[in-house]
């Protein structure tokens, strides 16, 4: 998506690999069905991590979270794209990266 320059999507994807490793730690965790939720600091908090996010992750999460919804809607669809560069896209890349890599150290 990236490389095509699908930035909107670039963003829609980012949010759901998180939204994916938030809710497999989730289970492990708890041992139970996650949340059926796509809120990232919510998801976070019922699985007990949020309170181990550094401030720059709990910003990140915020930066990601109307990624999910907005993406779909046509409404939103224009504001979002227009703020997603390429140098900001590569940047959600590589915190996605770099979340993702710390939840799963976790597990």
């Amino acid at each position: 998506m990236f490389q095509s320059e699908r930035y909107l999507y670039v963003g829609f994807m980012a949010h759901q690999a998180i939204e994916k490793i938030l809710k497999a730690y989730f289970v492990h965790i708890k041992g139970e069905t996650a949340p059926f939720s796509h809120s990232l600091s919510l998801l976070a908090k019922k699985a007990d991590i949020y309170k181990e996010f550094s401030e720059e992750q709990k910003d990140f999460i915020d930066l990601l979270e109307p990624m999910n919804i907005e993406a779909r809607y046509p409404t939103h669809k224009e504001q979002l794209l227009e703020s997603l560069t390429k140098k900001r896209c590569a940047e959600i890349f590589k915190n996605t990266q770099e979340l993702q890599k710390w939840i799963m150290q976790k597990l």
